[in-house]
């Protein structure tokens, strides 16, 4: 069974086990006992025993797999945000892009390497649209893909194609669409990473970037980066993966 599978009991939703990491066993249902054979009735006054010993039943459990990617990191926003240029800037996967919604239909995985033995795994999903977490669009089929990561990278296009988009209108829908989806994924960590630097003159760039950060409220650690040209990329890579370092994946017990 593929590693990050999730196990539920089908009919009542009880989950049975995680499987994490390789070699990871987990029971899901007893074994029945063994019955008797000729051969245990056999003496010397009965060699050809025809009497046996019926076994008992084991457990019968109809089951719900769920695979989950493993990865450090998971790329958020909407779709055209910049997700699949910048997982190719820094990595080997190759994504497919474009300039139109919904270019990225599957999750992707690649490997970002900041140094010799340093790299974390960087997962990609479809954009998140306002609405998502009533059926809208495609990235909430796979934002479960993101709760075993250990931060979210939030990207924000600082130059919508549309004069009228709002990036802070944009970025707090999609913190929205999160909590609605699980108050613990909403919980982790995440950065913002404001993309699209190169469709601006740099000064007038900093400038709005500091503005999205200031109209957002925003504290934690943000980036202004281009995935197009790799313009800040390196330093993001950096500082997630100094980030990683200082905090240690949590090993879940053997099943």
């Amino acid at each position: 069974m593929p590693i990050g599978t999730t196990i539920r009991d089908s009919d009542t939703g009880e989950e049975l086990g995680d499987l994490t990491r390789e070699g990871d066993d987990l029971m899901v249902a007893r074994g029945g006992k063994g019955g008797w054979g000729n051969q245990r009735f056999k003496s010397s006054t009965n060699r050809s025993p025809r009497q046996f010993g019926p076994g008992l039943p084991g457990e019968k459990r109809l089951l719900e797999l769920e695979l989950k990617l493993i990865a450090d990191v998971g790329l958020l926003g909407l779709p055209n945000a910049g997700k699949s240029t910048l997982i190719r800037a820094v990595s080997a996967a190759r994504p497919k892009v474009a300039d139109y919604p919904f270019t990225t239909l599957h999750p992707n995985l690649g490997v970002v390497s900041v140094g010799q033995h340093r790299s974390f795994v960087m997962a990609d999903i479809p954009g998140l649209i306002e609405g998502a977490a009533e059926g809208a669009g495609l990235g909430i089929r796979f934002l479960r893909h993101l709760q075993r990561t250990r931060v979210l990278l939030h990207l924000v296009d600082i130059a919508p194609p549309d004069p009228e988009a709002d990036p802070v209108k944009d970025a707090r829908a999609i913190v929205a669409e999160l909590r609605k989806f699980d108050k613990a994924l909403a919980g982790k960590p995440r950065w913002l990473v404001l993309n699209k630097r190169d469709l601006m003159p740099a000064q007038e760039a900093e400038a709005h970037a500091k503005e999205i950060v200031r109209r957002l409220r925003y504290k934690g650690p943000w980036f202004l980066v281009s995935g197009a040209t790799g313009e800040g990329t390196r330093d993001l890579a950096e500082a997630v993966m100094r980030f990683l370092e200082e905090r240690p994946a949590k090993v879940s017990p053997a099943a």
